[in-house]
């Protein structure tokens, strides 16, 4: 577990977190909810952002980790943290939509960071982002993530990732030295 001098707690989601976290996730990019945020994505996608078991089998996986963020038992964010072969990657980063802007998605990012650079030995983070959302790119940018040139499809037909109300959505992908 890693302490903060924000109050901000960080621990590794266990199972019996999953409802707890689709609940953040959804809110967070789904629905009237997560409009109070800016990183709503409810203008171009309807329909779910995770599950249980999308959560469930993310827990499952060796190399990954959902960490959480949280103050006292309130869960205030979390983000998927993944190792891979040259590099690690942040997925499902969600704050809760009222609380969005006060340095809790910073905080945890840099704990995510952390865990990569010195747990797992990566120089280098990666994510992807909708390339549609330039205010995220901007957020991305501003810590020191920079394009990289590669493109990732969004998986048009497959309803656990989102129901598409546009036709032209795409990730691209960010890299960041740590």
């Amino acid at each position: 577990m890693i302490e903060s001098d924000t109050s901000l707690r960080f621990r590794p989601a266990h199972y019996d977190d999953i409802p707890a976290i689709v609940a953040l996730v959804e809110s967070a990019y789904r629905g009237d909810a997560s409009r109070i945020g800016w990183t709503t994505e409810a203008e171009f996608l309807e329909g779910q952002r995770t599950d249980a078991e999308g959560v469930r089998e993310i827990l499952e996986q060796p190399d990954s980790v959902i960490l959480l963020a949280e103050r006292g038992s309130d869960l205030l964010a979390c983000i998927n943290v993944q190792r891979l072969p040259t590099a690690g990657y942040f997925g499902m980063f969600s704050v809760r939509p009222n609380l969005q802007g006060q340095g809790i998605g910073d905080a945890l990012l840099k704990a995510a960071e952390a865990m990569a650079r010195d747990e797992w030995h990566h120089q280098r983070m990666t994510m992807s982002v909708f390339s549609i959302r330039p205010e995220l790119i901007a957020y991305y940018e501003r810590r020191g993530y920079r394009r990289t040139g590669e493109t990732k499809p969004f998986p048009y037909g497959d309803a656990r990732f989102g129901l598409p109300k546009r036709d032209d959505l795409v990730f691209e992908v960010f890299a960041k030295a740590l």
